[in-house]
């Protein structure tokens, strides 16, 4: 599904599924029924979640292509892979360790090959559709750092990169590794995201060690890099980190960068904490994924919390301030019960894409819709996906 200038879809970590026989069940229960919704008579992208186990299973010859035979009889098409939580990420305490294995180790350089060698044969054959596949901005920060992280990072991303240009070679078909910034990550905004590129992916020594991997002269080791490396922004993350939606996009478009994928997403926001505020927001706090908060001071300072316990903790120093917390909640969205949301943020990066495309991928990416509170969850999930999708289409429809 094609709307100004972009391929539209959703983020399927929204569904339950460890397993591929999980996660296919999961699929063909919910993509037929979200596409009769949005695009009945058109072909509907997906944006496909794998966890490691799953991608080990899909990686097969016969099974991919029985995936693939279920994508075309029933309209749909994959240009996208979530492949930023390798494990579990539903039903138990996810949290830090979505970030684990991190871009540090060979098991987060392994998956991510296997991603790009199931994405490379699901594309559909429109051979001017690219992939892209979203990643964990190198490590969680709180873990620790120690100094020889950086080379190793680089390394990982550098060999990934390559594995990527193999695939081009062999099938002419471009793939994105799109790095996805995060508050308390290694990378937190898109600043740190393009200076990381810029400053260790990019430099003299990074492109020397690309050639020695591809045999690119170093012009084209560069322009490789620059091909099959950006960032994927996520709207939500951007927004609880008060970034400047037109400043962001501006600077990766001056740094010769791509968006390789724009995550469409909204955050929890809270005008004035308060009290009352406060204990409201506990009922977001689910014991199942990280909730970073960041708070903007009255003296216009930030302060960033781990996660909403650190940030009650705090609660007598933060009265007053705004408050916005990684907490995905529905794209329509635009207030609950005495909270806002970050939607106008939202709306804000929209109105950018409606006047000049800023990517050509859109994926919209409520994963935490089944533990949200119960009264934001009164209407099933596929109705609720269909929402989002119809509310972001109807603001990029001339």
């Amino acid at each position: 599904m094609k709307v100004c200038g972009a391929h539209l879809t959703y983020c399927t970590n929204i569904h339950r599924g460890e397993t591929w026989s999980e996660t296919r069940a999961a699929l063909e229960r919910f993509l037929p029924q979200v596409k009769q919704e949005v695009a009945p008579a058109e072909p509907m992208g997906v944006g496909l979640r794998l966890s490691a186990i799953a991608s080990e299973e899909l990686k097969y010859p016969a099974e991919l292509q029985r995936f693939a035979d279920f994508l075309k009889d029933n309209g749909l098409y994959v240009f996208t892979i979530n492949g930023f939580p390798y494990g579990s990420f539903h039903g138990t305490r996810v949290k830090e360790n979505v970030y684990q294995p991190d871009w540090r180790t060979p098991e987060r350089l392994a998956y991510t090959n296997r991603l790009a060698d199931i994405l490379v044969r699901l594309l559909p054959e429109d051979p001017t559709l690219e992939g892209s596949i979203s990643t964990v901005p190198g490590t969680f920060r709180p873990i620790g750092f120690e100094p020889e992280a950086v080379p190793k990072i680089v390394e990982n991303m550098l060999r990934h990169a390559a594995h990527l240009v193999a695939l081009r070679e062999q099938t002419g078909r471009t793939i994105t590794l799109a790095i996805e910034p995060e508050p308390m990550c290694f990378l937190e905004t898109t600043d740190e995201a393009i200076t990381f590129i810029e400053k260790h992916l990019l430099s003299k020594k990074a492109i020397a060690r690309f050639s020695e991997l591809t045999g690119f002269v170093p012009a084209e080791a560069e322009a490789a890099i620059r091909r099959h490396i950006g960032v994927c922004y996520d709207v939500c993350h951007a927004a609880v980190e008060f970034e400047d939606a037109a400043a962001g996009f501006e600077r990766l478009a001056n740094a010769g960068l791509r968006a390789a994928k724009v995550q469409l997403s909204a955050a929890l926001r809270v005008p004035e904490v308060n009290e009352r505020t406060a204990t409201l927001l506990q009922r977001f706090d689910d014991g199942v994924y990280l909730h970073q908060v960041v708070e903007l001071r009255r003296d216009g300072s930030l302060e960033r919390y781990l996660d909403l316990d650190q940030a009650f903790a705090a609660l007598d120093r933060a009265q007053g301030s705004e408050w916005r917390v990684h907490c995905h909640v529905p794209i329509f969205m635009d207030s609950l019960p005495e909270l806002d949301t970050t939607q106008s943020f939202l709306r804000e990066v929209l109105a950018l894409h409606y006047s000049s495309p800023l990517t050509t991928h859109l994926e919209i990416e409520t994963y935490t819709f089944d533990v949200l509170p119960e009264e934001l969850r009164a209407m099933d999930v596929a109705t609720a996906i269909s929402r989002e999708i119809a509310w972001a289409k109807n603001l990029l429809e001339p």
